[in-house]
């Protein structure tokens, strides 16, 4: 029997030992790396190519439904699992939206877990009660007429690199740091920056944290 190649992405070093542990333990199934945020999640998804990638929705750098976007571009062979603390709410419908196989609280079952694995080897969907209901009642908005439910924060009101720049910068980082880790000039990254504030009508670095925190790119506690 033919293994599933499995990368796991989160940036909490327990929580990958235990999700190590679990996959490892599935039959058919094994972890083939690891990474701590979404931007090594996805390097290693491009130089990989696992089956399956299980990533965190908050990570550092980049964010696990940015990171997942990204491998849907790049490497749409591979599918992701998003996880996440949030189970029934604007979250899960960005997830669906940007195209991730499946969804999963963390505080599911094992059971859960390998149950979302099976499914999306077969090459199906896996979101849990919650978060399908959550996408049913958005859909039947629409067929009703009705405008869909608001998300935390709208997809594509940035560009994907605009969102990462965002990001860097409500985490603290520098022009020239943001430049390095994106591989682009300090004179791009400015104009990006230009560009976000003229966008978001945002002026202040502040004021560019508190997006990125109702954007969903960071939460409060970052």
């Amino acid at each position: 029997m033919s293994l599933t190649r499995i990368l796991l992405a989160d940036d909490h070093q327990l929580i990958r030992a235990g999700l190590r542990a679990m996959v490892d333990s599935f039959e058919g199934f094994r972890v083939i790396a690891e990474a701590s945020d979404g931007r090594e999640a996805t390097r290693l998804v491009r130089q990989l190519k696992p089956e399956i990638a299980i990533i965190d929705i908050s990570m550092p750098q980049l964010n696990g439904l940015d990171a997942t976007a990204q491998i849907m571009r790049e490497v749409p062979s591979t599918k992701v699992i998003i996880l996440t603390m949030h189970s029934a709410d604007q979250f899960a419908l960005q997830a669906f939206r940007i195209g991730a196989a499946g969804y999963l609280a963390k505080n599911a079952a094992p059971l859960d877990l390998e149950n979302a694995l099976r499914t999306i080897q077969r090459g199906e969907r896996w979101f849990d009660s919650m978060a399908t209901r959550t996408i049913f009642d958005d859909y039947r908005r629409l067929a009703n007429g009705q405008a869909p439910t608001s998300p935390t924060s709208n997809p594509d009101s940035l560009t994907l690199r605009q969102r990462e720049v965002l990001q860097l910068i409500a985490e603290g980082y520098s022009t020239q740091e943001i430049a390095r880790r994106l591989f682009i000039s300090a004179k791009t990254v400015e104009t990006h920056r230009a560009r976000i504030m003229e966008r978001l009508n945002i002026y202040d670095v502040a004021g560019l944290t508190r997006a990125a925190i109702r954007m969903n790119l960071i939460t409060s506690e970052s």
